[in-house]
């Protein structure tokens, strides 16, 4: 037995789980975005996080590291308990292909496990929905949780992102608008490979956006997402 788990935000740079192969590729067809509310580890009920899902996009390709677990059923079983507590604002499992660099007609494998979170309100609580991207920024700059500061969240995704080689467009702008409402006046260009300085923590301004209060699960538990 053996199971393939795709990471597209934190689990890039630290999985927290034991596996057996990690391996740099894409999915098709999905795009990250930054509409769930994480109340447990960057974030509090008072003053939620934004970290980053995945929205459906035909044509899109979203890069990130596919991790295999082998070793039988007690091993795999853990995996899935430390991921299914991690992730616990995320409320969907797909099953999707994974390709490498330079094979974009077939997938490098199939039935690759990834989470995702229903967009919908209604359904959804962990849901907060788009909104400008200078509005995220400022939620963003100033929520923090046991787990850190939502504005760390978004610096190490974007370091995280250059480091496999594959930077992405919205996270780069994104940061900088964390940036901005940090008052650090170092704009990171975007482009594949550009030479960074990334800081990771800066006292924010006070946020201009009214906090969304939500309700912390009593299933969850300490982790970072």
């Amino acid at each position: 037995m053996v199971f393939w788990v795709f990471g597209y935000g934190s689990l890039i740079w630290n999985p927290g789980f034991e596996y057996d192969e990690k391996v740099i590729g894409f999915i098709k067809d999905y795009k990250r975005c930054f509409d769930v509310a994480c109340i447990d580890h960057r974030g509090t009920p008072e003053n939620p996080a934004r970290t980053c899902s995945l929205e459906q996009s035909e044509g899109a390709i979203c890069w990130g590291a596919a991790y295999c677990v082998r070793g039988g059923p007690h091993k795999e079983r853990a995996a899935m308990e430390y991921l299914e507590k991690r992730e616990c604002e995320y409320d969907q499992k797909a099953s999707v292909d994974f390709y490498k660099e330079g094979e974009t007609t077939q997938p490098a494998l199939s039935g690759v496990i990834v989470f995702t979170s229903t967009p919908e309100r209604e359904t959804n609580k962990y849901y907060l929905g788009p909104a400008p991207v200078e509005d995220m920024a400022r939620q963003i700059a100033t929520a923090f949780g046991p787990c850190g500061n939502n504005r760390d969240y978004i610096f190490m995704l974007e370091k995280a992102m250059y480091d496999i080689g594959h930077e992405d467009d919205f996270v780069i702008e994104l940061a900088n608008e964390v940036r901005k409402a940090l008052g650090i006046f170092v704009v990171i260009p975007m482009g594949k490979k550009k030479k960074k300085v990334l800081p990771s923590s800066h006292s924010p301004r006070k946020s201009q956006i009214q906090p969304l209060l939500l309700h912390r699960s009593s299933e969850a538990v300490v982790m970072d997402s």
